[in-house]
């Protein structure tokens, strides 16, 4: 059963009543992320996250740690484009601990200078760690040109110019305009009551004040674009993307079921064709991310430098065949079972629960059941798939970053420059 009750400041409790397990999964959950940053602020979401744990007025980081440890409980947040989350998880029977814990370092941690410059020298080795990390760094090249000039371009974490300019002050202000009462939603999935979950949270978190000063976020242009990074590397990464659908596209369901079909499973086209039929990559696979007004839909894939044109070739090849005779009755009926599969295997999770409870929340205002998602997967027809992609590509103006040891010319004979009446009609 899911339930939810507002908070007379805006903030959204919701909670899902699971019986039959005797966990319960909490989070503290901010509509506010990296694409809200503006210049100077970069990363300065993630960088609260990450200083969420660092001590409070009542208790220190390692004070923190101990008392969930001393429950077998676990708690970890996170920072997206979109969102910032703080979460735990533990027995049901210590669930007054969780929400004394969460909403104490939520509302009432220090960012004692310190401990800021401690964990300011960590971001900028998971900095460092990504830029050696080229299957990683290679999205993020895609994503600066693919969004470019929009907050949607920026790193999660920043830049190292940002990061080593971030204070206490910085910080605070941040949270103070930013973390407001209609961005903020706490879900929990598991053994829980909700009037129990509502009397331990609604004293807390009711003084908060429950004023707006956000700024509206704006949609963004697309670049196409034909990028090429050297780097010394032993392979070639290639990032290859177009338009893909927000969280709440009415087409989204038909572009979750062409992502299963061209590369997101082990039978996929590209997996087959440029992994298993001609061994020209370890990995290869196809990608959906989804943000509140706008997509993307991309290729990535590993090789040797002297396979990168042929690899190209594979690639460009599915995708014109998918254009033009969409996917086969077989592969619809098999990709809608993968993804009312991996839907229904998730729910065995109280902490994938809470996420979907949150991010149902966030984006739709509203639950919507697992039948309301399985009965709009099983409409997708072949022709919902055809019709959607063939809105949405257009090879003359796909984005394309090639990262490693390749050239301009192999960039320019795998995918040509688009042409200049492409990059307008794609923004």
């Amino acid at each position: 059963m899911v339930q939810k009750t507002t908070l007379t400041n805006g903030i959204r409790l919701v909670t899902e009543r699971i019986p039959s397990v005797h966990s319960v999964a909490m989070g503290i959950w901010v509509n506010v992320g990296s694409r809200d940053e503006r210049g100077p602020e970069r990363g300065i979401t993630h960088f609260i996250e990450h200083m969420l744990f660092k001590g409070t007025q009542r208790r220190s980081a390692l004070h923190i740690a101990k008392e969930l440890d001393a429950v077998g409980g676990f708690a970890n947040a996170f920072t997206s484009k979109e969102n910032v989350c703080v979460h735990a998880k533990v027995l049901h029977t210590h669930l007054p601990l969780v929400v004394d814990v969460l909403t104490d370092i939520f509302l009432h941690s220090t960012f004692a200078p310190d401990e800021m410059e401690r964990e300011r020298q960590v971001i900028l080795q998971e900095i460092s760690m990504i830029e050696d990390s080229p299957e990683d760094l290679v999205h993020i090249l895609f994503q600066q040109e693919f969004w470019k000039d929009h907050p949607l371009a920026n790193p999660i974490y920043g830049t190292p110019g940002t990061v080593r300019a971030l204070d206490r002050e910085k910080a605070l202000d941040y949270m103070t305009r930013r973390f407001r009462p209609p961005r903020i939603v706490v879900a929990a999935a598991g053994l829980v009551e909700h009037q129990a979950f509502v009397e331990l949270l609604g004293p807390t978190l009711s003084d908060l004040p429950g004023s707006e000063s956000a700024a509206q976020r704006r949609p963004p242009a697309l670049h196409p674009h034909r990028q090429v990074v050297a780097k010394d590397l032993e392979q070639v990464h290639l990032c290859l993307g177009f338009p893909g659908c927000s969280h709440s596209d009415p087409d989204r369901f038909a572009s979750h079921v062409l992502n299963v079909v061209l590369g997101n499973s082990m039978s996929s086209r590209l997996f087959q064709e440029v992994r298993e039929k001609r061994g020209l990559a370890y990995s290869v696979y196809s990608f959906a991310n989804s943000h509140e007004d706008t997509g993307l839909m991309g290729i990535y894939a590993a090789v040797a430098p002297s396979q990168v044109e042929e690899t190209a070739r594979v690639i460009q090849d599915q995708m014109a065949r998918l254009v033009v005779e969409s996917i086969t009755e077989e592969e619809l009926s098999a990709a809608k079972e993968y993804l009312k599969g991996s839907m229904y295997l998730n729910a065995e999770s109280t902490d994938s629960r809470m996420n979907r409870l949150a991010k149902n929340e966030i984006v739709f205002g509203r639950w919507v059941s697992f039948q309301e998602v399985e009965e709009q997967i099983d409409n997708v027809t072949t022709e919902d798939v055809r019709r959607w992609l063939q809105s949405v590509y257009r090879p003359e103006s796909t984005a394309v970053t090639l990262l490693g040891p390749v050239t301009q010319e192999v960039l320019h004979r795998c995918f040509p420059a688009p042409p200049l009446e492409a990059v307008a009609q794609s923004s």
